[in-house]
């Protein structure tokens, strides 16, 4: 397997509008690292993870992303901190493919 594993994951995702595109990069005891390919319109939508933490990596477009009570767009690179429980999501308002990977860690049990 290649160190990186972000490219060859990620390169063939191409998710029509509207839709989501995922895939796991990183899966162990303690840390899973997924990305989301986001169509122009589409939406990781708001949820919480009461035990882990998660970070959100935004790496390629533009994001609207919330977390908490706070809402704002991000261009790629930009990095946010979802404290435990705390409700997250993400949005492509725009009208290319947006990348977003999330750690979450530790793993809910």
């Amino acid at each position: 397997m290649p160190i990186d594993r972000y490219a060859a994951a990620v390169d063939d995702l191409d998710p029509a509008a509207g839709d989501v595109e995922s895939t796991e990069l990183v899966v162990s005891d303690d840390v899973l690292v997924k990305a989301f390919v986001l169509g122009p319109g589409a939406a990781v939508e708001p949820h919480a993870h009461a035990d882990a933490t998660n970070v959100f990596h935004v790496v390629a477009g533009e994001l609207t992303v919330t977390s908490g009570e706070e809402t704002e767009t991000l261009a790629a690179p930009a990095v946010v901190h979802n404290e435990r429980g705390t409700v997250h999501g993400a949005r492509n308002d725009t009208d290319e493919r947006a990348v977003l990977t999330a750690s979450l860690c530790p793993l809910p049990r």
